[in-house]
């Protein structure tokens, strides 16, 4: 079956081989077929590279002097996730399952063509991209295309151990869309989804884009986690959304807020918001 969709010029590959004229010749080879590279003529000036740049694929002979393939797959595997394919002679001793068991992607033998290296490259990063994307969809709602409750909770939990660990600033976010069942008895259930929707592409509008997430809470209950924000900053975000809301003109939006301190655990952090959340809810009740 034939594979569409790649765009090799997201990729980048390092070679890693001791020989520099197979080095020069695969960098050549990559290059026709439009596919970055750089290269190293050992498994330690390979890890350096590796600390320096985003590469998203090595391809490395297996008999090097020093850190041979079998140790540099082992090491970057521990340290770094990227795909890697493995080249060894025919006389080398290294099997499939050698080099798949040490954690690499794939196995190709010497010697071979640029035909048979780019269907190996091209299947490595199918199946990342479809590893990525079943990933993607697994913590991610549907409907908003905000993160879901489960993501929520772990990333919380994570987010928690760093600010206890770094002594960040840490503050979250739990909105609640005021009478939401009226306007859904009223619109319907396609109208609803529609607020549920917008609601989603509020909150991504609204919060700081690569600092902050947004999440579907519940049904009709969203949170935000904000990294290195004060009460300040959350309130800004917060009153942000409620103006959008506003905006928007079919349901407002209820806020709370809680600001992490040393030793609180989630549901602590998620309780004062919760708390917050259900005085802001009856103050508007009550207005």
């Amino acid at each position: 079956m034939e594979i569409v969709n790649i765009d090799y010029s997201k990729e980048l590959i390092l070679i890693v081989d001791d020989d520099p004229f197979l080095r020069e010749t695969l960098e050549k080879l990559l290059e026709i077929v439009g596919i970055p590279s750089h290269s190293a003529s050992n498994g330690d000036e390979a890890m350096k590279m590796l600390d320096n740049n985003k590469y998203t694929m090595i391809l490395t002979d297996m008999k090097m002097p020093g850190v041979d393939g079998m140790d540099l797959i082992k090491m970057v595997c521990q340290v770094h996730e990227v795909s890697i394919i493995a080249m060894t002679g025919y006389s080398e001793g290294y099997t499939y399952v050698d080099v798949i068991n040490a954690g690499a992607s794939d196995f190709i033998k010497k010697p071979f063509g640029i035909e048979e290296l780019e269907a190996k490259i091209r299947r490595v990063i199918t199946e990342r991209n479809l590893r990525k994307e079943l990933n993607r969809l697994s913590i991610t709602d549907s409907l908003t295309e905000l993160y879901n409750q489960r993501h929520f909770y772990f990333r919380l939990n994570e987010e928690i151990k760093r600010a206890k660990r770094q002594k960040n600033l840490l503050a979250l976010i739990l909105l609640d869309l005021n009478d939401f069942k009226i306007y859904n008895d009223n619109y319907g259930h396609l109208a609803g989804d529609e607020v549920i929707r917008d609601a989603g592409d509020i909150i991504r509008r609204c919060i700081r884009e690569s600092v902050d997430s947004g999440y579907r809470y519940g049904g009709d209950e969203f949170a935000v986690i904000l990294i290195d924000a004060d009460i300040n900053i959350a309130k800004e975000i917060g009153s942000r959304i409620e103006a959008a809301f506003l905006n928007n003109n079919k349901v407002t939006v209820s806020v709370g807020y809680s600001i992490y301190n040393a030793d609180m655990n989630v549901k602590e952090l998620i309780d004062i918001a919760d708390k917050d959340l259900y005085r802001s809810k009856q103050n508007k009740i009550r207005a």
